[in-house]
C-alpha cells in the first residue's frame, strides 16, 4: 500500500516548549512529507492508503509558518497549488525536496516569487517542468540558492543552465542527469558561479569542451562525479588535474576512454585528492592508480569495481604511500590477491572498513594480515569470495572488533569462523552469512551467546540452521530488528514464532509464507514491515 509518513524535525531550542500544552508548532524548521510503497505480503492486509493532497499541504502551510526544510518525495498529488500555499506562508523556508512531484512550472514560478532565502532545491524526477517555470524560479530565487539537483526532467534544457550562470552567483552544488543537457548549459554555470564546489553529471551529450571550462573556471570544486560519459577522453581530466586543486573526491563511472593518462594528470595537479571511486573504466590500469599512490598520500577511501586492468601491484603502492586509508572496496578487480592485500593491511593499519565481492584471488591469506594489521577494522564484507575460509574469520575475531560482517556466499566458512567472530566481537551488529551451506547450530549458539547487540542478521538458504540454533539467537540478541531466512529448510513455523514472539523490537521478517502460521500472523500483524514470500 502507499501512504505517507510524517518525521518532525524540532530543533533543541524548541523540544521542551514544543510539549507543553498550547505549545507554538510553527516553531518546527523541519517536515519530512514521503510517499513510500511498502507491502507485507499479506492478503488480508487492511492498511489505510494516504496521499497528501494540496489541502494537507495547505494545512502544513497555515500550521508551520517557520518552517526552513521541507521534503514531498514522490508525493505525486501535490501540485502547483499546494505548492504555492507553502511559497507564500513559509517565507523562511531554505530547503526544498520535490523529487518525484508533478508540480509544473506554476509550482515553480511561486517558490520563485516568495521563496527569497532558498538555498537547496531538489528537483529530480519531476516530469512536466519546462525552461519557462525554471528560468522564473532562478530568477526569483537564485541570489540565495547554493545547491541545485535535476533528473530526468526533459524539456529542462541548456537555456535553464543559462538562468543558473546568470542569478546563481553563490551556487555551490550542481547536480544533473540529462540527455538534453550539452556544452553550452554546462559551460554556463562553470563560467557564472565561481563557488562551485561540488559537480555530479550524467550527461550523455557533454563533452571535453565543458570539462576544460569546468578546469578553467571552477577552482574552488572540491568534488568531481562523471557518469556514463562515452565521448569525453583524457583532455577532460588533464583540465581538472591543472585547475582545480582543492579537489578532493573524484568519481570516474563508466567512462570508457579515459586512461592512465588522465588519472595520473589529477593525481600530479590534485594531491589533497580524499576519496577516489574508479568504475568499470576499462582503460584505467595499473600504472594510473600507481600516480595515486605517489602523489596523493592523504586519499581515505578508495573504491575499484570492475577493474581488470588494476592488479597487485598498484594496491601494493597504495599500501606503502597512503597511510590515512580508512576504506577500501574491491568489486570484480580478477587481477587482485593476496599480495595487495598484505600489503594494504601492513601499510593502511587505521583501515576501518574493507569490502571484497568476488574478488576470486583472494583468500585466507590477504584476511589474515588484515586481523593481525588493521586493530581499528569495524565493518568487514567477503561476499562470494570462494577462497576465505574459517582460519581468515579466525584471525578477524582475534585481532578487530568489527561492528558489521557480510560473508555471503563464502563458502569455506562454517561454524568455526562464525564461532570465532561470536567470541571476539561482542559489538557485532549486522551479520549476513547467506548461502553458507557448512554453517550450523553451533555457531547460531555461540552468537546468541556472545553478541547480545545484533540487531540484523540474514540467514537466508543456511541449509543446516534449524528451529533450536535460531532460538538462540530470539531468546539472547534481544535487540534483534530484521531476520531473513528465507530457503532455510531447518527452520519451520515453529521457529518462526519464536522469533516473531521472542524479540520484542523485530520489524521485518522474511520467511515462507508456508512457515508462518494463522496465531504468528496474526502476532507479527503490527510488525507493518513483515514480509512473507511464496517457494
Amino acid at each position: 500500500m502507499g501512504y505517507a509518513f510524517f518525521k518532525f524535525v524540532v530543533p533543541k531550542k524548541h523540544f521542551l516548549k514544543g510539549r507543553r500544552r498550547g505549545a507554538d508548532h510553527s516553531v518546527i524548521s523541519a517536515l519530512k512529507i514521503h510517499s513510500l510503497a511498502e507491502t507485507n505480503g499479506s492478503e488480508d492486509n487492511e492498511t489505510e492508503s494516504y496521499c497528501l493532497s494540496d489541502a494537507g499541504l495547505a494545512a502544513v502551510a497555515a500550521g508551520f509558518s517557520k518552517l526552513e526544510k521541507l521534503s514531498l518525495i514522490w508525493c505525486s498529488n501535490v501540485t502547483h497549488v499546494g505548492l504555492r500555499s507553502i511559497a507564500e506562508k513559509c517565507i523562511f523556508l531554505k530547503s526544498l525536496d520535490l523529487q518525484g512531484c508533478y508540480v509544473g512550472d506554476q509550482g515553480l514560478a511561486a517558490v520563485g516569487e516568495f521563496s527569497k532565502q532558498l538555498e537547496d532545491l531538489n528537483l529530480r524526477f519531476c516530469e512536466g517542468l519546462t525552461d519557462a517555470g525554471f528560468i522564473k524560479l532562478v530568477d526569483g530565487s537564485g541570489k540565495t540558492l547554493k545547491s541545485i539537483s535535476l533528473a530526468a526532467c526533459a524539456k529542462v534544457t541548456d537555456t535553464s543552465l543559462e538562468a543558473v550562470g546568470s542569478h546563481c552567483r553563490s551556487l555551490e552544488s550542481l547536480s544533473l542527469d540529462s540527455e538534453c543537457i550539452h556544452d553550452k548549459g554546462v559551460l554556463a554555470v562553470a563560467q557564472g558561479c565561481p563557488q562551485l564546489k561540488v559537480l555530479k553529471l550524467q550527461c550523455v551529450n557533454v563533452t571535453d569542451g565543458a570539462l576544460q571550462g569546468v578546469g578553467t573556471c571552477c577552482l574552488s570544486l572540491e568534488l568531481l562525479a562523471l557518469y556514463s560519459f562515452q565521448i569525453f577522453t583524457d583532455k577532460s581530466l588533464c583540465a581538472i588535474g591543472k585547475g582545480c586543486k582543492r579537489l578532493k573526491s573524484l568519481t570516474l563511472n563508466d567512462c570508457t576512454f579515459l586512461s592512465d593518462k588522465g588519472l595520473e594528470a589529477v593525481a600530479v595537479g590534485c594531491t589533497g585528492l580524499t576519496h577516489l571511486e574508479v568504475n568499470g573504466c576499462h582503460n584505467i590500469g595499473t600504472y594510473g592508480l600507481e600516480s595515486i599512490a605517489r602523489s596523493c598520500t592523504h586519499l581515505s577511501e578508495l573504491a575499484l569495481l570492475y577493474c581488470q586492468r588494476i592488479g597487485n601491484f598498484a594496491l601494493s603502492e597504495i599500501g606503502k604511500g597512503c597511510k590515512f586509508l580508512q576504506a577500501l572496496h574491491l568489486v570484480d578487480c580478477a587481477s587482485i590477491g593476496d599480495e595487495a592485500i598484505c600489503s594494504i593491511a601492513r601499510g593502511c593499519c587505521n583501515l576501518k572498513r574493507l569490502h571484497i565481492r568476488r574478488c576470486y584471488e583472494v583468500g585466507n591469506k590477504g584476511i589474515i594480515a588484515v586481523g593481525e594489521n588493521c586493530k581499528f577494522l569495524t565493518d568487514l564484507s567477503l561476499r562470494f569470495c570462494d577462497r576465505v575460509g574459517d582460519e581468515a574469520l579466525v584471525a578477524i575475531g582475534e585481532g578487530c572488533s568489527l561492528h558489521h560482517l557480510n560473508v555471503s556466499g563464502c563458502h569455506q566458512i562454517g561454524d568455526a569462523g562464525i564461532i570465532a567472530i561470536a567470541r571476539g566481537c561482542p559489538e557485532l551488529s549486522y551479520l549476513d552469512v547467506s548461502v553458507l551451506q557448512d554453517l550450523g547450530d553451533m555457531a547460531m549458539v555461540e552468537l546468541g551467546e556472545g553478541c547480545p547487540l545484533l540487531r540484523d542478521i540474514v540467514l537466508s538458504h543456511c541449509r543446516q540452521i534449524t528451529d533450536v540454533g535460531l532460538s538462540y539467537i530470539a531468546n539472547r540478541c534481544t535487540l534483534l530488528e530484521t531476520s531473513h531466512m528465507v530457503y532455510c529448510p531447518g527452520i519451520t513455523a515453529a521457529g518462526v514464532a519464536t522469533m516473531i514472539t521472542s524479540c520484542t523490537n523485530i520489524k521485518k521478517v522474511l520467511v515462507e509464507k508456508w512457515k508462518v502460521s494463522p496465531r504468528t500472523k496474526r502476532r507479527a500483524g503490527s510488525i507493518i514491515s513483515y514480509l512473507c514470500v511464496d517457494l
